[in-house]
């Protein structure tokens, strides 16, 4: 059995471990109501595009822009959206683990398939395995969030016209709620055309666009596909602290029951450390009456 200074040392290290897992928890669940809030704010922005890129598409046609160009599966390009530091769960292994399913599946027939990494854990997951990694950046933050999406949207984009890729997907967490994010991977491109919605086909309506249907198309679409790395980015970002504070959150519940299992086992220890001492108390003043 350890000894009583063991105990102690170790009960004191639980506590410290804890303290600082909650305070992580406490950090992790104010900025996840941050996230949660730019995420919220984004999402009927997102929406609208969809419809107006959507009703555009359908009346000028998929052959009137070149994002909507499809071509055989030959070269695919995959954005990785991961986290830059861990402690959050399986939020960046889910990630990871998708994406090799996805290329080991669904990419099985293309010849390349290569990688744009945000976020460290991803860099170094896929590094260690020589996957193709074209370029990487740091997560970003609710601050730099669109700045990153912009810089990413202009890469791949400027790649798939090119023809260095056929199609590009996005690999990322999508928030549900705090105890909840699933793994999405969406095809950004070429561009799939949404469907616009309400009871009249977009083709039928009577709308007058000025400039024209193809020059809309020219600075929607690819601002569509921006958006839609934001709106990938902001999930990413909330579903993070939402992982990390639910980790933390156990963590802390652990650390807690393993104090009160320690302090159990110290009290047995003292006391097994008592009753010795009180049996050998006894046992010299028996010797020393005989």
């Amino acid at each position: 059995m350890p000894s009583l200074k063991a105990i102690r040392t170790r009960i004191t290290s639980v506590k410290n471990t804890r303290k600082i897992t909650k305070a992580m928890q406490l950090v992790s669940t104010a900025k996840l109501k941050r996230a949660q809030g730019a995420l919220i704010a984004a999402r009927p922005y997102t929406q609208a595009i969809t419809e107006v890129v959507g009703q555009l598409s359908a009346v000028a046609g998929t052959d009137s822009h070149p994002l909507f160009e499809e071509r055989p599966l030959v070269k695919a390009g995959i954005v990785v959206m991961t986290s830059d530091r861990g402690q959050a769960g399986a939020f960046n292994a889910n990630v990871t683990k998708a994406v090799e399913r996805y290329a080991a599946n669904e990419l099985s027939g293309a010849q390349e398939v290569s990688l744009r990494i945000i976020g460290r854990k991803g860099n170094q997951y896929f590094s260690r395995r020589r996957a193709t990694i074209t370029s990487f950046d740091g997560m970003p933050n609710g601050l730099t969030a669109l700045d990153s999406a912009r810089e990413t949207a202009n890469r791949v984009i400027a790649d798939f016209k090119d023809g260095k890729v056929d199609r590009v997907f996005v690999v990322y967490n999508e928030f549900k709620n705090a105890g909840t994010q699933s793994v999405q991977v969406k095809q950004i491109l070429p561009v799939v055309t949404p469907k616009a919605s309400g009871d009249a086909p977009a083709e039928s309506a009577d709308y007058v666009y000025e400039p024209s249907k193809e020059d809309l198309l020219d600075r929607l679409v690819p601002l569509y596909v921006q958006i839609m790395l934001y709106r990938a980015a902001l999930e990413s970002i909330t579903s993070f602290f939402a992982a990390q504070m639910t980790a933390m959150q156990n963590a802390t519940k652990n650390a807690g029951d393993m104090i009160a299992a320690l302090t159990l086992q110290f009290n047995r220890a003292r006391q097994a450390s008592i009753t010795k001492e009180l049996a050998e108390i006894v046992g010299g003043a028996e010797a020393l009456k005989g």
